[in-house]
């Protein structure tokens, strides 16, 4: 895994010359694009300060990558010079990050997981669809209980079956002998074909699914399936801190994977990556995008251009080398916040290479819960679990006070 480090200057330079590339609504005479840089009204394209600011120049600019320009030459041109730094994003996490043979892949920058969640799910819907002849009551989704929520959308917009599979509830695994039984009961009534979600990392408890015994009962039961990775929240942070992760393309079992930047990698809200293998993308082609040159892949369409600018500085700015050392700072820290929780005596559940801390809600009165912003597993009910989440702004000082006052709450 290596991507370099960049000094500022060449970050800079590198965005400002991809920005030359792209067509010039000021300067050319552009006629036929429904769209134009921003309001000058409200943004200054003359600022001063914006000859130091590639990112922000970038949203003036107002590129739109619309369409996946890992599709070769069929895209729009117009945009090509940001449009391959997105390209580099997509190598760099499709490569590095999850060990893709090179030009084995498709992608493109999303508006984040649930966004690429369900760009899986179609896309399998519609493999199954076009190259089996499936009807929509033969196929199933599964996924656990623990997944996220835009699991049960896709199903909801698709119109496919769930298959909502029982997890431990301490260790947080996924229940074979229910994953069994459910696939069984389906097989019975009429199901042939699986599109499945494995979480590495879910939102609640940063738990990740044991992917080798999990496709090991799929390929027992001789499974017509594709396999989906819901990496949104661990995606930057997993495979670096444990490089013997399961999780990545010399996987086969493995089909695509989505990623989200507005995580651990503290870009803008709105930026993800949908990662696929080569030659399953074209299932979602949209055949009456005639307008648009290479047609449209994605489920969102029109997309902004800065989002990809800014997730490939916030990579070279750190480069691999710089990144991994950050994430793993911030598991060493979770690390010893959960020592000083079992010296407490406090229940709780932790994956050993996550950032995410779920402590049982018994432990946790509500004035602590409200005082630290700690977010339960259930907002509507009675809360089981309270999330704690050591993020880049969560110093060691705050930790201390949270121990120290969750320490004098069970004295009381």
């Amino acid at each position: 895994m290596f991507w370099p480090k960049l000094h500022s200057e060449k970050i800079k330079s590198r965005v400002f010359e991809a920005l030359s590339k792209n067509a010039n609504y000021k300067s050319e005479e552009v006629l036929g694009i429904p769209g134009t840089y921003l309001d000058t009204e409200v943004f200054y394209d003359d600022a001063p300060f914006l000859k130091d600011a590639p990112f922000l120049s970038t949203l003036i600019a107002n590129p739109n990558h619309i369409g996946c320009h890992t599709l070769g030459d069929e895209h729009e041109q117009m945009f090509s010079g940001t449009q391959d730094i997105e390209k580099e994003v997509i190598r760099i996490c499709a490569e590095e990050i999850f060990h893709a043979e090179p030009h084995s892949y498709d992608g493109y920058i999303a508006s984040g997981g649930t966004e690429a969640n369900i760009e899986a799910i179609w896309i399998y819907r519609n493999y199954f669809a076009e190259q089996f002849n499936a009807k929509p009551g033969e196929m199933a989704l599964i996924y656990s209980e623990d997944s996220h929520y835009s699991m049960h959308k896709a199903g909801n917009l698709l119109s496919l079956r769930s298959l909502v599979i029982a997890v431990n509830k301490d260790s947080r695994e996924i229940n074979l002998s229910d994953l069994e039984r459910q696939i069984v009961n389906a097989i019975h009534q009429g199901t042939k074909y699986f599109i499945v979600i494995l979480n590495m990392s879910t939102t609640m408890f940063g738990s990740v699914d044991d992917i080798e015994k999990i496709a090991n009962l799929l390929n027992m039961l001789r499974l017509n399936y594709k396999l989906h990775v819901d990496a949104a929240y661990g995606g930057f942070i997993y495979p670096l801190v444990n490089v013997e992760s399961k999780y990545n393309f010399q996987n086969e079992s493995i089909s695509s994977i989505s990623i989200d930047g507005h995580k651990m990698l503290q870009a803008p809200y709105g930026t993800g990556i949908f990662l696929i293998r080569k030659h399953l993308i074209q299932f979602v082609c949209n055949s009456k995008a005639q307008y648009i040159k290479g047609k449209d892949h994605t489920l969102v369409g029109s997309r902004s251009g800065a989002n990809a600018v800014c997730l490939w500085m916030i990579l070279h700015a750190h480069g691999s080398t710089g990144w991994t050392v950050n994430m793993n700072q911030l598991v060493e820290r979770a690390t010893e916040f959960c020592k000083k929780l079992d010296e407490l005596k406090v229940d709780y559940y932790r994956n050993k290479f996550s950032n995410i801390i779920a402590i049982r809600s018994v432990f946790v009165s509500p004035h602590l819960a409200k005082r630290f912003y700690l977010v339960p597993d259930d907002h509507e009910g009675h809360p089981l679990w309270f999330k704690i989440v050591v993020m880049p702004h969560v110093k060691q000082n705050i930790l201390n006070r949270f121990l120290t006052e969750l320490a004098e709450d069970l004295k009381k």
